[in-house]
């Protein structure tokens, strides 16, 4: 996984995974999160993304642990759901963004008229036909 997309779905996916809240958002972290640079995301996304990192990297590990596993010990149930909840939102935060990219960036070509350029028309809609009614019950076809 090499995109920021990638990585944040990756680490929403491991979050929905059973097992402890404490276990799945070390998985998350340590599997996607840790090979995300935040200068990749969205600049709206980049200081919560830090404050997740930075809130899952405080605690100095024990001999044979990292920084993110002593952190997670350390945490509450409930702590490790909020950070959790963190994650998620900004996967959606990300997805969000990138819907509004493509929209940006699927303006309609300009249509031609006679081999002429028209500049800022919209392609009439298809009509709507109606829509086919098949009866379901044999004594009403």
């Amino acid at each position: 996984m090499n995109t920021p997309w990638e990585q944040l779905e990756g680490a929403a996916l491991s979050l929905a995974r059973s097992g402890s809240i404490k276990d799945r958002l070390a998985d998350a972290f340590l599997k996607h999160l840790a090979q995300l640079d935040a200068q990749e995301l969205p600049e709206a996304l980049r200081a919560p993304f830090r404050a997740c990192q930075e809130t899952l990297t405080r605690e100095r590990p024990l001999r044979g642990e990292d920084a993110v596993r002593a952190t997670v010990r350390k945490m509450s149930s409930q702590e490790a759901d909020e950070v959790a909840g963190n994650v998620v939102r900004l996967y959606g935060a990300l997805a969000r963004e990138a819907a509004l990219e493509a929209a940006r960036e699927s303006v309609l070509p300009d249509l031609m008229l006679n081999g002429v350029a028209v500049h800022g028309a919209t392609p009439a809609r298809p009509k709507k036909g109606v829509p086919q009614v098949i009866s379901l019950y044999a004594h009403e076809g």
